[in-house]
This record gives structure tokens, C-alpha cells and sequence, in this order.
């Protein structure tokens, strides 16, 4: 995978649903539109909550990655202000 420049790292790891999606709320509310925020998550559920969640209020998930039990998500900050 090309590597994505981001502008935020959010560390999930060790927490599990819900508090993974809770914590992206509050990065995505201070992130600006457009910055690139990479979520660092140990939870399965997340490859099933962050799609959904940047589906649900129009960020775009630009790419995801899992190895070893770690997963990776760059998502890029919509116009939304749903967050």
C-alpha cells in the first residue's frame, strides 16, 4: 500500500466497542475538512463501525489495512457537520 499522509493518529488499541467509535467522534470534531486522521484499533468490530461510521456521516474512508490483530484506517474529513 502507497503510504497516506496523515495529519492525526488516534490510538484505539486495548479499547473495545464502543468506545473506538467514540473516541474517532471527537477526533473527527477537531479535525478540520479535509486533514487525514489514521485510527490504530485492536477491536475486530472496528472493521465493520468505521466504514459504517464514515458512510453514515460523509467522511471518506481512503484506506484500512489489518495485520496481526491491529488494524489501520486513514479516513479524510468530509464538509459534514453531522459529526
Amino acid at each position: 500500500m502507497k503510504p497516506i499522509q496523515e495529519d492525526k493518529v488516534l490510538d484505539t488499541r486495548g479499547f473495545f466497542c464502543p468506545e473506538p467509535i467514540m473516541m474517532l467522534h471527537d477526533a473527527m470534531r477537531e479535525a478540520l475538512s479535509g486533514e487525514v486522521v489514521r485510527v490504530e484499533a485492536t477491536d475486530p468490530s472496528t472493521e465493520r463501525d468505521i466504514p459504517k461510521f464514515c458512510k453514515y456521516l460523509g467522511h471518506e474512508l481512503l484506506a484500512c489495512e489489518s495485520r496481526n490483530g491491529e488494524y489501520n484506517f486513514w479516513l479524510k474529513k468530509g464538509n459534514s457537520n453531522q459529526e
